[in-house]
């Protein structure tokens, strides 16, 4: 069996058209046909089924195609190992990360990488947490930075760093230059939070009722920038790591105050690859490079906040 035959069999699932694949991959219709001959010969069984609306997979075919594309991914990545070998200076790096990680963690890593290695290319890929992780256990990504990950398996987490939720407020709120703030006085602030699929809402949720405290947050969102957006338009505070929004902090429109004494609530950014898989030089070179990039950033992060500390 030719890996030709593999490509043509991959782009006629994509495409669902015979003369669509040809035109894609610049052959004839005849070269596809002849090719998905050649499968089916291979396997014994029919992989497609004809018709005037395209082409209908079988039940072998379905088989086929699930395995084909991590296949060709899987040839391609050895591709690029072997060009390591020769020792040649390029390479591409595909990146899945979800959205909280991407301004202030993996844009300026990334920003500082490609100054350095100005010949290798980068795909990333913005996706949920939990898409991520998928897209490096089937091989579609390299590296998968991802912030409130569900537990998962398949992955091995390169670094973990611990970050703590902080209360998020604009300059004008009344909390804005308060050292902490104590749970039971969140609940006088009109509240947006994420909802009920976040993991760390389930455990701010667990941590009012253990204190027997009533939770009524005006704004529920599953999404993380309408939280920014209606904290720096001063309708609500909320409750997010300070690494999503340090430009803002840093720019002074807005404010993080910790949480005092035990109530404080934490979360992780995983920097995570597959366990079975080498990865390329380019992929190498990046993974250790982010990898030191958040152990500095959280190196800071600490120092900041023992001075912060020391002066009260």
């Amino acid at each position: 069996m030719q890996i030709r035959a593999l490509m043509y069999f991959d782009e006629l699932v994509r495409t669902n058209s015979m003369r669509q694949a040809a035109e894609n991959l610049n052959v004839a219709p005849t070269a596809i046909s002849r090719q998905i001959e050649n499968l089916e010969y291979h396997f014994g069984a029919p992989l497609v089924e004809r018709s005037a609306r395209g082409v209908k997979l079988t039940a072998a075919g379905e088989l086929l195609a699930a395995r084909a594309g991590r296949t060709l991914r899987e040839l391609d990545h050895v591709q690029q190992l072997i060009e390591d070998l020769k020792g040649l200076q390029r390479g591409r790096v595909n990146i899945y990360a979800n959205g909280a990680t991407v301004a202030n963690l993996l844009a300026p890593a990334l920003a500082e990488f490609s100054l350095k290695y100005p010949k290798l290319r980068f795909a990333v890929t913005i996706t949920s947490a939990r898409a991520a992780i998928e897209a490096v256990n089937s091989a579609e990504a390299d590296i998968a930075v991802t912030l409130f990950a569900p537990p998962m398996s398949g992955t091995k987490v390169r670094l973990r760093s611990e970050i703590a939720y902080d209360l998020i407020t604009s300059p004008s709120h009344p909390a804005a230059t308060r050292p902490d703030i104590q749970l039971k006085e969140m609940a006088d602030y009109a509240l947006a939070l994420p909802d009920q699929s976040f993991g760390f809402r389930q455990a701010f949720d667990a941590l009012f009722e253990k204190e027997g405290l009533s939770l009524d947050p005006v704004f529920v969102t599953s999404s993380l920038e309408m939280l920014k957006e209606l904290v720096l338009s001063n309708a609500a505070v909320t409750l997010l790591p300070a690494l999503t929004v340090r430009r803002e902090i840093e720019a002074g429109q807005l404010c993080a105050i910790p949480l005092a004494g035990k109530t404080s609530i934490r979360t992780h950014v995983d920097l995570c690859v597959a366990p079975d898989r080498q990865l390329s030089f380019a992929a190498t070179k990046l993974l250790d490079f982010i990898e030191r990039f958040m152990r500095e950033r959280s190196n800071r992060q600490t120092i900041g906040k023992d001075k912060t500390a020391s002066k009260e």
